[in-house]
């Protein structure tokens, strides 16, 4: 029986994610900004099989809360298997052009928070000896781009963080897996036009599952992204710049 923690468990992918454990038998603690939304999945979860579900609200920004907050889970809801951090923001990159203040609050939110609520995840894992800690983060932080490199920012921090983490932690038996979505259709992306690169959550939610049974380092999900990044991390810059990525 599989104890998951969900940070942002309330995000489509999250959710999707939640779903195919609970069908599995796991037992859940829920965190997320929103109660209504928490006891609509509690409730969906133990419908679909979940063993107990644990909920809390958590403005995720609020740094100051996050040490006394992983503590308590670990105290209450232990030994972990598996804790995932789902919660982040899109943005709006032209107002982030103009107004540094709305950037800041996307690096706090899609960065620092993360990093700060995985520190401490980090370290009791550690002590515990073993876990799988893993993150949402995206294609956008491969390659800094005009049309959300704010965002993509954000990303490119969290899997450098999470790759020295991966490091540190390396004999530790404590699984550190980066999670790259590419175009994924949820309600964060809903004012975006749609084509053939889009994915669904449940697509993603399979390919996490799968990353953390096989200890994965890092995934792209759909697959088809690490070939589509591959391609655009190697353009020289002379090409890259006239691009209109």
């Amino acid at each position: 029986m599989k104890r998951v923690l969900i940070i942002g468990a309330t995000s489509a992918i999250a959710t999707a994610t939640a779903r195919l454990w609970a069908q599995q038998g796991a037992s859940f603690f829920l965190i997320g900004r929103n109660d209504a939304g928490l006891e609509k999945l509690k409730s969906e979860l133990q419908t679909l099989g979940a063993i107990e579900v644990h909920k809390t609200e958590l403005d995720v920004t609020a740094l100051e809360e996050h040490e006394a907050l992983i503590t308590q889970i670990f105290e209450m809801f232990s030994p972990l298997d598996i804790a995932l951090i789902a919660h982040g923001t899109l943005g709006d990159q032209q107002a982030s052009e103009i107004d540094f203040s709305l950037a800041l609050s996307q690096l706090n939110t899609n960065a620092i928070s993360v990093m700060s609520l995985a520190t401490y995840i980090a370290h009791h894992l550690s002590k515990q000896g073993y876990g799988t800690l893993a993150a949402i983060s995206s294609v956008a932080g491969d390659r800094g781009r005009k049309s959300n490199y704010v965002y993509g920012t954000a990303k490119g921090a969290l899997n450098v963080f999470f790759e020295g983490l991966r490091h540190r932690l390396h004999g530790s038996n404590v699984h550190v897996l980066t999670i790259k979505p590419g175009l994924i259709d949820t309600p964060m992306t809903a004012h975006l036009q749609k084509g053939v690169l889009w994915a669904t959550p449940n697509t993603v939610a399979k390919d996490i599952i799968k990353a953390v049974e096989k200890g994965k380092d890092e995934i792209y999900t759909p697959w088809f992204w690490k070939l589509i990044m591959l391609v655009i991390k190697h353009l020289p810059q002379f090409v890259y710049k006239k691009t209109n990525l």
